[in-house]
């Protein structure tokens, strides 16, 4: 029986070991592969695309089609081992090749995603907005537009409106793909906010806070005023304009508001779309359409909360960028003879 007892425990002994060396082995075999270079070994840069709630049998074939790793178990097991299995985040991600499994598995672990700089130029509208969002890759144009108009998430935003349009601020932001359509116009609404907050507070001390727009009035003849003119130094005197004939009860007669209001626009304002019994026609309604028509700079916001003192009621283009300003009917019939019936 000692015999049989410590033959046993000989065969324990082997087993046990064999299989410390087996784990050791393998151990070693995944670790050599966490640090052997992929099979692409050309210096290249390879951009690879994660989407969102991707999992990780799908964001390995990923990899492997874009040649920064094999089709290989042990990509599967260097994942568990370093417990990122289930931490790789969604987004764009730019790889120098050639590149060792442990490097991309970390990179992914911690989110180095590549950020795309993008541009809103002031006086864009929704549907312009959308388009430079969908050329990024960042937002299909349709949930986009969808998202803008949200009635539930527009309430989340904590505001009271029909649709966003004004209220997503121009500015030079840095997104990546992937993130979430909600997240990129919060962005924009949330720097909006914090910009007006920063114009409007000066300005209601200036006026002892009793300001005669809302902040959608604001907004909405912001966006007017940012689309009449492309001249800083002419901002306020539109503002004036505008806000002049407001408190008279003059029609405010601004084509931009015109063009918005239509369906189709083929660049050439007639008589006919003057007439056209829209809400956004200020030759047909009075007072300020019922919102923005394009998205508003910080100078516009801040010509129409601090406008010029000054008693114009009319501008006509000069022709040449700026604009002639008139206090009576008289003085502008006389600038449009001469600006305008060449």
């Amino acid at each position: 029986m000692p015999d049989l007892e410590r033959s046993w425990k000989f065969l324990v002994r082997i087993f046990a070991g064999l299989a410390v060396a087996g784990i050791v082995s393998f151990l070693l075999f995944v670790w050599v592969y966490a640090f052997t270079p992929g099979p692409l070994l050309s210096e290249q840069e390879v951009r690879v695309f994660i989407p969102a709630n991707t999992g990780f049998d799908a964001v390995q074939e990923i990899l492997t089609d874009h040649g920064l790793i094999e089709d290989d178990i042990r990509f599967h097991v260097l994942a568990r081992l370093m417990g990122v299995a289930h931490r790789l985040k969604a987004g764009e991600y730019v790889f120098k090749a050639p590149q060792v499994p442990y490097e991309v598995l970390t990179a992914l672990e911690k989110g180095s995603v590549v950020y795309r700089s993008l541009t809103i130029p002031e006086g864009a509208n929704v549907f312009q907005i959308s388009d430079i969002f969908s050329k990024e890759g960042l937002v299909a144009r349709d949930e986009f537009l969808a998202l803008v108009r949200d009635k539930d998430f527009i309430e989340e935003l904590g505001l009271g409106v029909d649709s966003l349009e004004g209220y997503l601020f121009p500015d030079t932001y840095r997104f990546t793909r992937g993130q979430d359509g909600r997240v990129l116009v919060r962005t924009l609404v949330q720097r909006l906010l914090q910009v007006y907050e920063q114009a409007a507070s000066p300005a209601c001390e200036k006026s002892q806070g009793k300001s005669p727009l809302t902040r959608h009035e604001v907004l909405t003849m912001a966006s007017i005023v940012e689309k009449e003119t492309g001249q800083a130094e002419e901002r306020q005197l539109i503002a004036a304009v505008f806000l002049n004939r407001l408190h008279k009860g003059i029609r405010l007669q601004a084509d931009p508001t015109v063009i918005y209001g239509l369906e189709r626009f083929d660049g050439n304002l007639t008589r006919a779309d003057l007439k056209a019994p829209t809400p956004y026609n200020t030759y047909v309604v009075k007072g300020l359409p019922p919102g923005p028509i394009a998205n508003p700079g910080r100078a516009s916001i801040e010509a129409v909360l601090n406008p010029a003192e000054v008693d114009y009621l009319y501008f006509v283009s000069r022709n040449n960028g700026t604009h002639q300003f008139s206090k009576t009917l008289a003085e502008h019939n006389r600038a449009v003879r001469r600006y305008q019936k060449r």
